[in-house]
């Protein structure tokens, strides 16, 4: 089987897509400080690592071989990139100002479960409402869609935070309060 050529590319391709997505897996569950789920991964990820590299080195003298692991270690950059997407693994830190100081659009947010922390701030143009909105990255679409609802014209920034510690939010996270809110939003 592994003498005809299309079945020896076709091989490699795939074990490189599944090497370096299993690679884009553990080093985003390292990063989120999942060191045991991590460290579990690795061992299959090395395992096909193995295997993919041992096929094209036997075979070093064809250059499709190589190709093919080339393209398979592209493919299998954005194969994990869609499988991050799909986790979405961890939480986001977004920074809202609105053109409109109004206290409504903070309570607008926190009745669909969102934590936020609001403050009037000074723009260039105008007194604004800056708002600090913390949520699971699993949410943070519906968020934006929510923010440019109440504001068409915000200004968003968003970041992930690297540690999250103590305060209201966590709590309600840890009851559901979230994904209840989103529930209950859904089948009204």
């Amino acid at each position: 089987m592994l003498d005809n050529a299309l079945v020896m590319i076709a091989i490699i391709l795939v074990i490189n897509i599944v090497y370096v997505s299993f690679f884009t897996i553990r080093m985003i569950l390292t990063l989120k400080g999942q060191r045991y789920l991590a460290a579990f991964i690795s061992m299959f990820e090395i395992v096909v690592y193995i295997l993919g590299l041992g096929l094209v080195l036997e075979n070093l003298d064809q250059i499709q071989n190589v190709i093919a692991y080339a393209v398979g270690y592209a493919l299998g950059v954005i194969v994990g990139m869609k499988i991050e997407e799909k986790l979405a693994l961890g939480y986001i830190t977004v920074n809202v100002i609105s053109s409109s100081p109004d206290i409504e659009f903070t309570r607008k947010l926190r009745d669909k479960g969102y934590g936020v922390t609001s403050w009037f701030a000074y723009g260039m143009e105008g007194d604004r409402l800056a708002m600090q909105i913390l949520t699971p990255r699993k949410y943070e679409l519906k968020l934006y869609e929510t923010i440019r609802t109440l504001d068409p014209k915000a200004f968003i920034i968003a970041y992930e935070p690297k540690q999250i510690h103590g305060g209201f939010w966590v709590k309600q996270v840890k009851k559901g309060r979230l994904s209840n809110g989103e529930k209950q939003k859904n089948a009204l």
